[in-house]
């Protein structure tokens, strides 16, 4: 099962990580006890909005980033279930590229440049 607050707690802690912080400096900024930041990021205890709301500007991030970050953990985390499950999980799709060759694009004899591009993308036409 995909516990929320765990992933939540998961981003938190990389952010603050990133800022190279301790739970102290983030806890006393957000006005939250330490022991309590410290469930919210080993994913132990839920974050109500408020609480998220004073952590995320305790560590100067936006909200909806952090959300963002947790949205993207979730989506992976459902992938990883499916295929866990044997549930045929559709692969990316590619796009296919071309390759363009130009010739003289500053107007400098000799000079080449190669440019890739999805197929669908790009109409060649000979001058």
């Amino acid at each position: 099962m995909i516990l929320l607050r765990r992933l939540l707690g998961d981003v938190l802690r990389r952010q603050r990580q990133r800022q190279g912080r301790t739970l102290r400096e983030v806890s006393s900024s957000a006005r939250v006890s330490l022991g309590y930041l410290s469930e919210v990021e080993r994913g132990q205890k839920e974050a109500s909005s408020e609480l998220l709301s004073a952590i995320c500007d305790a560590l100067d991030v936006r909200m909806s980033e952090v959300m963002r970050e947790v949205s993207d953990e979730l989506s992976l985390a459902e992938l990883a279930q499916s295929a866990a499950a044997s549930e045929p999980v559709p692969a990316p799709m590619r796009p296919m590229f071309n390759t363009v060759s130009v010739t003289s694009v500053t107007g400098v004899p000799g000079e080449r440049v190669t440019i890739k591009a999805p197929a669908e993308a790009v109409d060649v036409v000979a001058a």
